[in-house]
């Protein structure tokens, strides 16, 4: 196998085929393929300019191999995990042609072969059996002109009835499976015959406008709205999706509601989720307070005393509230003594019995609010106990947490269905401590929770403004609170010392040239940090020349190229190597690993056909077939930065990039670091961010219910 594409089953392969003297080029498309298979293709003899004779195949089939020469590198292949080419050749030795069906029929014989014990030898049955129907899996999508890269994860999550399943109702695919959507289910569904104007066509793709609606961070969508964008997938009469609503909303798969006047269309898990948060915030607001009564003067002596801090007067009346309310929001910017507040909070309580949780969205920013406390957090996920394959929760109402008081770090980065959850599980006596940066990006997830609560007025708000003198010699501080006002920030004097610069370049390329340059020699060279680990390119989109994608691709080749004697694994467009930046995209709660977590590569198993990543103390086992959750990490996106704090950031600014140049989201990259920002690029683009204080509006019902106007239970 010279190339094979998992997306569209494009192969070059090298064939023995008589009465040829040399090896054949075949090219053609399979859904899949492994070394000593026989090929039978039937097409025509090309001459390529770069490749010299091909055998270019319009039908292309191949078959189990039956020559011990076949089946000795069909099986060194890595096809089968636990056997490498070492072992293939020892089980060819001992068995001969007979080898497939030992392993199906007489696995127990594999044990008369040194080095196969019990364990081992199960492992090579269930992966024998479990490449067999993954096979039949690529064969059925492959005949449905569909990708085939998925079909791991299909057999994940499906398991042998798959093929039945996805007969039944391909739409299922798009709802289950990471990384299929309506239209590859749609092209499947149009394939088996379901017609094109069917209501269960229609369905699909009202629940999927609404899933890729969450995307964008709606918690719903306007009825016409979402009738459009179906209209616009489906290309049929306006009629069938009327049907195909009516029927979903009797079915309850999406609920519609009048929000201040204007008809939404939810999913519903997402409108319970806003009704259990407007229900518990609207019970905490009108609660008395639960905390135990405190001498103010003498605490804020005390705790002046005990931490070397004098507190601001700002500070003094935010203590001052947050002892005597039940729930309470701390917003400001970096540099207005969040943290010092939030601690002389924690010792005051603490010295007085009360008990405290406290969590973050990440594990990034559970760790820094642990380092800052001196207590233990924990990320919300695991705060909850997330339950391994379902993403439920143990705590909730009948099993809450055991605290007096929950504070909860970096609360703009959570979505509607994490505080729902919070909310269900903090005890009916205890208080609510909210921290965060309204002027940030908002959630990934759906929703906008802590602008909600705040513009909602019913929860008590602390706004810190000034910035501390300490806090006023970082030009990083300096500068994010210059853009949060709409001001373009002050560059370093030339050959002065500074944390922060704007660095002017025009052209695209040049800027990509100038960022990989401070990469790989100029910051590691003047501030001693590591290329990889310590420095975080952070770019406000994902396509184009400045984009994660391509930078990625370009970051990767300098600082971690590939090496002959290094194992590495191409999948899902990437190619992963050892030692490599990666992120998690998705929740996976089986491995513990949430959306967000960065993590480097640290072994490649090619037999096995697993990768090993450490996120923070932590090391993960992924399947190759399970690579679709993860991505380079050299260059991420300002939204997935969230949560995190990096010892260096640098970011590219260019018009290319004008549809997402907000002022929210130059702000929120430049408050993820901690010892250095660089920014490269177009003063134009800078001054259009600085200037674009216009959010995207997030539809959702929660203000409304916060405010009694939602239909509430």
């Amino acid at each position: 196998m010279t190339f094979f594409n998992e997306e569209n089953g494009f192969a070059v392969l090298k064939v023995k085929a008589k009465p040829h003297r040399d090896l054949v080029c075949v090219v053609g498309t399979l859904p899949s393929v492994n070394a000593g298979e026989w090929v039978t293709a039937e097409g025509h003899w090309v001459q390529d300019r770069e490749f010299g004779m091909q055998f270019r195949a319009v039908l292309i089939n191949s078959t189990a191999p039956t020559t011990r020469e076949g089946i000795e590198k069909y099986l060194g292949s890595g096809m089968v995990k636990g056997i490498g080419p070492v072992y293939a050749k020892k089980l060819v030795i001992k068995f001969g042609e007979a080898i497939f069906t030992i392993i199906e029929t007489e696995s127990a014989r594999l044990e008369e072969l040194p080095g196969i014990g019990p364990k081992r030898r199960k492992r090579i049955k269930d992966a024998w059996a479990e490449q067999k129907v993954i096979r039949q899996i690529m064969v059925f999508l492959h005949s449905n002109g569909v990708s085939t890269s998925r079909a791991v994860r299909i057999y994940n999550t499906y398991g042998e009835q798959a093929i039945e399943t996805v007969q039944a109702d391909p739409y299922r695919l798009a709802k289950d499976i990471h990384g299929i959507g309506f239209k590859t289910a749609d092209q499947i569904a149009q394939k088996m015959g379901i017609p094109a104007d069917s209501l269960l066509r229609a369905s699909a793709a009202l629940s999927h406008v609404l899933m890729e609606a969450t995307g964008d961070g709606h918690c719903a969508l306007p009825l016409d709205l979402l009738k459009d964008e179906a209209g616009k997938l489906l290309l049929v009469d306006a009629k069938v999706i009327s049907d195909a609503l009516v029927r979903t909303l009797a079915g309850q798969d999406l609920v519609q509601e009048n929000i201040d006047g204007q008809e939404l269309v939810f999913l519903p898990h997402l409108k319970r989720a806003e009704e259990i948060i407007a229900e518990r915030i609207r019970a905490l607001s009108k609660g008395a307070p639960g905390l135990p009564a405190v001498d103010f003067d003498k605490a804020v002596g005390w705790c002046q005393e005990k931490t070397g801090k004098e507190l601001a007067a700002s500070q003094r009346e935010a203590l001052k509230l947050a002892l005597v309310s039940r729930a309470l929001v701390i917003t400001g910017g970096p540099g207005v003594g969040k943290t010092t507040l939030v601690n002389a909070i924690l010792l005051v309580l603490r010295a007085k019995k009360v008990r405290c949780l406290l969590c973050a969205p990440t594990g990034r920013a559970a760790k820094r609010l642990a380092e800052t406390t001196g207590l233990e957090a924990k990320t919300i996920h695991r705060l909850l106990e997330v339950k391994a394959g379902t993403g439920g929760f143990a705590r909730n109402e009948g099993n809450p947490l055991e605290c007096d008081l929950l504070v909860v770090d970096e609360t703009s980065m959570v979505d509607v269905n994490l505080m729902a959850n919070l909310l269900r599980a903090l005890p009916p006596q205890a208080s609510l401590l909210l921290v965060g940066d309204i002027d940030q990006l908002p959630s990934v997830g759906p929703g906008m929770v802590l602008r909600h609560l705040i513009e909602s007025r019913i929860i008590a708000v602390v706004r810190l403004t000034e910035v501390f003198r300490q806090a006023a010699h970082s030009r990083i501080i300096t500068s994010a609170h210059r853009i949060n006002e709409g001001q373009l920030p002050q560059t370093a004097p030339k050959g002065g010392e500074s944390d922060f610069f704007f660095i002017d370049r025009t052209e695209p390329e040049d800027i990509a040239a100038m960022l990989v340059e401070m990469i790989k020699t100029r910051i590691p060279a003047k501030f001693g940090l590591h290329p990889i680990r310590d420095i975080q390119v952070l770019c406000p989109m994902n396509r184009g020349s400045l984009g994660i994608r391509e930078l990625n691709l370009r970051l990767q080749a300098e600082l971690n190229p590939a090496l002959a004697d290094e194992p590495a694994v191409e999948k899902f467009g990437w190619q992963f190597r050892v030692r490599d930046k990666v992120i998690q995209t998705v929740n996976n709660y089986d491995k513990d690993v949430f959306n967000g977590d960065i993590g480097h590569i640290q072994s490649i198993d090619l037999v096995e056909r697993e990768v090993l990543i450490r996120f923070d103390q932590r090391e993960v086992v992924y399947d190759c077939g399970e690579l679709d959750e993860i991505s380079l990490a050299y260059a991420i996106t300002i939204h997935k930065s969230q949560g995190s704090e990096f010892p260096a950031v640098v970011t590219p600014l260019a018009m290319q990039q004008y549809m997402l140049l907000q002022r929210n989201l130059v702000y929120t990259g430049v408050t993820r670091g901690k010892r250095l920002v660089v920014l490269i690029g177009q003063q134009k683009a800078l001054a259009l961010a600085v200037k674009n204080n216009r959010t995207q509006q997030r539809f959702s019902g929660l203000l409304a219910r916060l405010a009694g106007l939602g239909n509430n239970p």
